[in-house]
């Protein structure tokens, strides 16, 4: 073999050594993150604090806990506790924007979760996971857009979840309905509908309560929610209702994302952009704050979160 042949094999020997050691390296990598996705950071609880300023000038502060997406199941000690930890924030007002089940067994839990704030004032609308218990899937299906009529019976306790957020905590159900409720000594009007990712919100519903509410008394601002937060909801409490601000969830802030909390999908048409934390949404000459919560929790089938902890957050509205 002549020395540049011999050099070439030598050569192609490296290379070959090379991608061995990067697949190896990229494999460990793979590894790790999964490790870290799994056993750590999905368990990592945050409470995040921001400030809107929409109220009118002069007015004092008003709090208000955002909690979405625990999808809570038995044994999960570490979420209870954290969230009855957040009654210690003395909020003024609760935002609850679906998705409180993860499991058939979970309602007691829940129960323990959310006792600290009965008597909180709080505003609720549903999401999937409050009618239909998770299934096991492939986790690729997260990444496809889809919205669906569930055709399966629902199989979670919602009568249940119903009594316990309405009459035990004493919450208003915005389910394709509105209604004025009084918190941190404002008169607060908000309108909500049942889940858009399952085809279950009814708009001009919810839009007929909010005229009939509106005719019986006044109020100092108006909020908008909803669990998935689909563009034609987005666009209609924007041009339509007047919100001062808009909450949603769904979206897991993308659960699995790229470095700095950028989703990758958000599981329903609204723009990856707005997938998680606080953004503008412009309609109709209208710009309003939209809060979309990464949540508290995952899908049993699907217990894992990367570079997007679970989180609350402590929204306060301040004087413009």
């Amino acid at each position: 073999m002549s020395s540049d042949a011999r050099a070439a094999a030598g050569a192609l020997r490296a290379i070959g050594r090379g991608a061995l050691a990067l697949t190896a390296a990229g494999a460990a990598l793979g590894a790790g993150a999964a490790a870290w996705a799994i056993g750590v950071e999905r368990r990592r609880f945050v409470l995040r604090r921001l400030e809107l300023p929409v109220l009118e000038p002069g007015s004092a502060p008003l709090r208000i806990l955002h909690l979405a997406d625990q999808h809570l199941a038995p044994g999960q000690r570490k979420k209870i506790d954290f969230v009855r930890s957040l009654a210690g924030v003395d909020p003024d007002l609760v935002v609850s924007t679906g998705d409180n089940l993860g499991h058939r067994d979970a309602l007691p839990s829940l129960r323990e979760m959310l006792e600290p704030f009965a008597g909180v004032p709080g505003l609720s609308v549903f999401g999937s996971n409050d009618y239909y218990g998770p299934v096991l899937k492939s986790p690729l299906t997260y990444l496809r857009r889809s919205t669906k009529k569930v055709e399966r019976p629902r199989d979670l306790d919602t009568d249940g979840l119903r009594a316990l957020l309405l009459d035990e905590l004493g919450w208003t159900d915005l389910s394709n309905g509105a209604a004025i409720v009084e918190a941190g000594g404002r008169r607060i009007r908000a309108i909500g509908v049942d889940d858009p990712h399952i085809k279950a919100d009814r708009i001009d519903e919810a839009a007929a309560a909010l005229e009939r509410v509106s005719a019986a008394g006044e109020w100092d601002l108006t909020l908008g929610l909803v669990h998935a937060p689909y563009r034609r909801i987005l666009d209609d409490y924007a041009a339509e209702r007047g919100v001062a601000a808009i909450f949603a969830g769904h979206t897991h802030g993308g659960q699995v994302c790229l470095p700095g909390k950028r989703a990758i999908v958000t599981n329903c048409d609204l723009p990856r952009e707005h997938g998680g934390g606080l953004t503008t949404w412009m309609r109709g000459g209208a710009a309003v704050p939209l809060h979309v919560s990464r949540g508290l929790g995952t899908s049993i089938y699907q217990p894992f979160r990367l570079f997007c902890p679970p989180e609350a957050t402590l929204v306060t509205l301040v004087a413009r």
